[in-house]
């Protein structure tokens, strides 16, 4: 059996994280932006530091397991 609790973790946070798409840490004129759709190298530098913490806190911490099949 396949454990695919990784894959849909980081499938879901990858959307979620995306910066500027739902939200945006730093934005360009005020602390958080929303839906601004816009990107610079610090939001970018931001949002990945929240994704690794997220991912290795659901797939190293809690153990998330989901299996298929």
């Amino acid at each position: 059996m396949a454990d695919w609790g990784p894959v849909v973790v980081a499938v879901v946070l990858f959307v979620l994280l995306t910066p500027g798409l739902l939200f945006q840490i730093p934005a360009r004129g005020r602390v958080v932006e929303f839906g601004n759709m816009h990107t610079s190298g610090a939001s970018i530098l931001v949002h990945t530091i929240i994704y690794f913490g997220l991912i290795t806190i659901f797939t190293i911490a809690i153990r998330l397991h989901i299996y298929a099949g």
